[in-house]
């Protein structure tokens, strides 16, 4: 596919500026639901609908860009679910057909994600062809046992045959999903899934803890076997020693990276970039008009593509932007920018949220007193000690009234 860069429009000025732009798009099937997962997923019990849904998606894109000023988009996510139930010849027609109705950043980053297994790296080079430039692949463990704890439906053979046949399809940018603190995991099993992912991938790994989520299997009935506080602490302690002498940063809570191979979509997330989101439930933030919006689709499947045939019938776009009031900007910014190891300036939060600095304090000064931010006057740097308690620091600022703002 010839993704050729459209001519950037230049976009509409507003106090609050106009922010870089990615898109998500939410293919939402799997081949059959994990445990532990509470994403908007769902098991597919019949062939996945590509051809409609990729219509609808253009539909939802379509009228959501009749709403906005032009910009470029800087990053594209394929997200799930299971993407890679979709074929690269639907993958390639999403694509064009989102090129036909906006322009693309220069060396734009489009991310898929991949599940190990036979069929998924037979298509990897397919997509690679269609535009996709950079895969992410859902290993979680190497370890046979841990993976039939999780529920999942690869063992570690197809999750290393997985990373290797990534490469051998040109794909130069490969990030692999790892967990720890597994059903029955040990400090010395959770290392080995560390090193073997460092050997396979490209650039990037992200390095998850299992979290119990309200309305999951799991949170119904917990493992037994879950690792203790200390073995999870001693986990991840150690997966931060041997990534970081093996030349990855810690540049995001559960992100590392090599030098260059920093997710460009999440960190237009954490640094509170606009994106639009289209497909069963996905959730936008946008900018116009002075003002910061969020919009939600609707999540299920079959719902979505009736919302989407109504919107090429009647017009109108698939769901309504609710605003995002002065006084909750300076949380929601928070809640993302803390998240990133080297935090941010406090002049993005001022041109990110249209508040002046004054709307941080003085839950800020409490932070930096407590040791949980950097004192530095022109960073939101949160210290390590903030980082190990990141939820505390956010609730610092949960209470900010936005008294800086326009």
């Amino acid at each position: 596919m010839n993704l050729a860069v459209r001519p950037a429009v230049r976009a509409e000025n507003s106090r609050l500026g106009q922010p870089p732009r990615s898109l998500y798009v939410h293919l939402p099937w799997c081949l059959q639901k994990c445990p532990y997962c509470d994403f908007n997923s769902h098991a597919r019990r019949r062939p996945v609908p590509e051809a409609t849904y990729v219509d609808a998606l253009l539909t939802d894109l379509q009228a959501d860009l009749e709403q906005l000023p032009a910009a470029p988009l800087v990053s594209i996510f394929f997200g799930g679910g299971t993407p890679s139930l979709f074929s690269p010849a639907a993958i390639g027609r999403l694509l064009e057909g989102i090129a036909a109705r906006t322009p693309f950043a220069a060396e734009a980053e489009i991310t898929l994600e991949a599940n190990p297994g036979a069929a998924d790296a037979a298509r990897f080079a397919g997509y690679r062809a269609a535009g996709v430039n950079r895969l992410s692949i859902g290993v979680q463990s190497f370890d046979d046992g841990a993976l039939r704890r999780l529920g999942r439906i690869h063992d570690g053979a197809a999750a290393r045959a997985a990373a290797e046949a990534a490469g051998a399809a040109g794909f130069s940018r490969i990030n692999l999903d790892l967990m720890y603190a597994l059903p029955g995991q040990s400090v010395a099993a959770a290392l080995a899934d560390v090193r073997l992912g460092m050997a396979l991938t490209g650039d990037h790994l992200s390095h998850y803890q299992l979290t119990l989520e309200p309305d999951t299997p799991f949170a119904t009935s917990p493992p037994a076997d879950l690792p203790t506080e200390q073995t999870v602490a001693d986990m991840q302690a150690e997966a931060e020693s041997v990534l970081s002498s093996g030349g990855f940063a810690h540049y995001e809570v559960s992100a590392w990276g090599r030098p260059g191979g920093a997710s460009r979509h999440n960190l237009n997330y954490w640094q509170f970039g606009d994106y639009l989101g289209i497909g069963a439930g996905a959730h936008a933030k946008i900018t116009r008009s002075g003002g910061i919006y969020r919009l939600a689709k609707p999540a299920h499947p079959q719902r979505y593509l009736l919302a989407a045939a109504n919107s090429r019938t009647r017009g109108g776009a698939l769901a309504l932007p609710t605003p995002v009031a002065p006084a909750a900007r300076t949380f929601e910014f928070l809640l993302n920018a803390l998240r990133l190891t080297d935090g941010v300036p406090v002049a993005l939060f001022t041109a990110r949220t249209g508040l002046t600095a004054a709307a941080l304090e003085p839950a800020r000064a409490q932070a930096v007193a407590d040791g949980l931010l950097e004192p530095a006057p022109t960073r939101l740097q949160p210290t390590p000690l903030g980082r190990r308690f990141l939820n505390d620091l956010l609730s610092r600022f949960l209470d900010a009234e936005g008294s800086g703002g326009p």
